[in-house]
């Protein structure tokens, strides 16, 4: 009994696919595949102690750093880069404001664009400042010829600073990379 109702089940079960219906599959529509993913990555951080602008009890008022960042300029990006937007904060708890200046430079260490930050100095409460910088269009592809970025910082005239100031200047960066494959 247990075994006609098994073959009766497998019967029923074997015409449901030999007979059920399935249109016609359409592989070029593989061709019409559009994804848009959105990267989000860090940029460049840094720490820098109050101290660190003293050296043998003088002042540095200028400190200069220029990392390589041609990760723009690779033939995957520059194909399917669509917009890019980067975000900068920057905190101070140093009694001392700053200017720091971010150029971006191509390969030959010319400058193709630039962006200033105004850091006020730390006066005992949250000191942040933010900036978002969006590269579209024209803008873009002056980011796809970027391999570096000079981050200059300079301190503005006040308090003097000595070898055991306190505080840091902090700048935290990151990108937002909207892409289109097809």
């Amino acid at each position: 009994m247990k075994f006609r109702a098994f073959n009766r089940f497998l019967g029923i079960l074997l015409s449901f696919f030999l007979f059920s219906c399935a249109s016609d599959l359409d592989f070029n529509q593989v061709n019409d595949v559009k994804i848009e993913p959105v990267i989000v990555t860090n940029l460049a951080y840094f720490d820098v102690l109050a101290n660190q602008f003293v050296t043998n009890g003088a002042e540095q008022n200028v400190i200069f750093d220029a990392p390589t960042v041609d990760v723009f300029n690779g033939s995957f990006f520059r194909q399917r880069l669509k917009k890019v937007e980067i975000f900068f904060e920057m905190e101070n708890t140093i009694n001392r404001g700053y200017s720091v200046d971010l150029v971006f430079l191509d390969r030959n260490n010319q400058p193709v664009h630039a962006i200033n930050l105004a850091i006020p100095p730390y006066s005992g409460k949250v000191n942040k400042v933010t900036k978002t910088e969006v590269f579209e269009n024209t803008q873009l592809d002056v980011l796809k010829r970027t391999t570096r970025i000079a981050f200059t910082m300079t301190m503005l005239p006040g308090a003097a600073l000595s070898e055991s100031s306190t505080g840091s200047l902090k700048l935290r960066s990151g990108v937002t990379a909207y892409l289109v494959v097809e």
